[in-house]
């Protein structure tokens, strides 16, 4: 169970906004703006609290610093089940957020997608605050770049490239279990399979497909679009959680976070374990898996593309400069914190964290 805490870095300000007429309820929390106004996405789940945002907040902290982007951190969340709701009812309810973030968005907190919240939301989030600097991943007809086109993911997919050459694990021969099937595990998965590895397992809210002979991504893609799940492919169909334990070298969990935990952690078989979702399990795990020699890449290095993304779009860049900048930022930042946590004889995440509150501590706000 996480906690709201409080340090040096933040959290700077905390936010809990309602709104009688739509219901709608939801927190921001602005955890740290010496590198710049806040960044950090929008998710709408029935149990986000606000210690999950604040955590998740945190992370933003210190994935933006990483990356070296004139960015803070921050994060929103809006109680409800997106599921349960009509699409007016959806629209009122983030307008209604948005109206209710005018004080602090966009002057010190740019918005963006995040689970259940994509480009059509940022759409009427934008239009609901009156600016369209209030938010990223918009439509293109509002100067947006959508984060639809995949960046997280393929970010996500050179992470895994960096990590499986660190460990001499050639790709080809490989084989991956992705948790997820939505935007970040779909375009992990397209990007994986064209370069050679072996998808055995995928797994989405309603189960998990495992093939040891492997899953072509562009006929699992037809049967979710056909079907709703990944579980009708061909194959053994297993629980979405058994995804964790399958007999895979590479491990990818691209949904929820905590998906990996204290029931579940002695089952993993993977090499290595490439943190495509936010918080997919605590640090403390991934300290108990740098002991048995899992090789973990943090998700606040290995899912920066997201935001890396935002910051194309935010500084006016066009969508066709954001595939560029992922790549490069990604594998120059894998990599070092690869190197720095082998040369310190500690688990990447600690080695990340120990630059990322360096870059915190000395930063200024300005534009790179």
């Amino acid at each position: 169970m996480r906690q709201l805490q409080f340090d040096d870095i933040g959290p700077e300000k905390i936010l809990e906004v309602y709104d009688p007429k739509t219901k709608m309820h939801g927190f921001t929390v602005i955890d740290n703006t010496r590198l710049g106004p806040g960044k950090g996405g929008i998710r709408m789940t029935s149990d986000i609290s606000v210690d999950e945002v604040a955590s998740l907040a945190r992370a933003m902290t210190w994935k933006n610093a990483l990356a070296e982007l004139p960015f803070g951190g921050t994060k929103s969340g809006i109680v409800m089940d997106s599921k349960t709701l009509s699409k007016q009812q959806k629209k009122a309810i983030v307008e209604a957020f948005a109206r209710a973030l005018r004080q602090v968005c966009p002057s010190i907190y740019v918005a963006g997608p995040d689970m259940y919240m994509g480009e059509e939301e940022m759409g009427w989030f934008a239009k609901a605050n009156g600016s369209l600097k209030s938010c990223t991943g918009k439509p293109a007809r509002m100067k947006g770049i959508p984060h639809e086109l995949g960046s997280t993911g393929y970010g996500v997919y050179h992470a895994t490239l960096v990590a499986a050459k660190h460990i001499g694990l050639d790709i080809k021969k490989a084989r991956v279990a992705i948790e997820g099937f939505g935007n970040v595990g779909t375009f992990a998965m397209k990007f994986l399979t064209e370069a050679g590895a072996k998808v055995v397992a995928v797994s989405d809210s309603k189960g998990c497909i495992y093939n040891k002979f492997g899953i072509d991504y562009e006929k699992l893609e037809a049967v979710k679009k056909r079907t709703g799940s990944v579980v009708n492919y061909t194959g053994q169909a297993l629980a979405s959680n058994a995804i964790v334990g399958v007999d895979a070298d590479i491990l990818i969990p691209a949904a929820k976070p905590d998906v990996i935990n204290e029931a579940n952690k002695a089952s993993v078989k993977a090499k290595i374990i490439v943190e495509g979702a936010n918080i997919p399990m605590m640090p403390s795990i991934g300290e108990e898996f740098h002991k048995r020699g899992i090789l973990v890449v943090p998700d606040i290095i290995a899912n920066a593309g997201g935001v890396i993304s935002s910051y194309v779009e935010w500084k006016g860049g066009k969508a066709k400069d954001v595939f560029p900048m992922v790549e490069k930022r990604i594998v120059k930042n894998v990599k070092e914190i690869l190197r720095q946590a082998e040369k310190q004889h500690m688990s990447p995440r600690t080695a990340a964290l120990e630059i990322a509150q360096e870059r915190v501590k000395r930063g200024t706000w300005k534009a790179r």
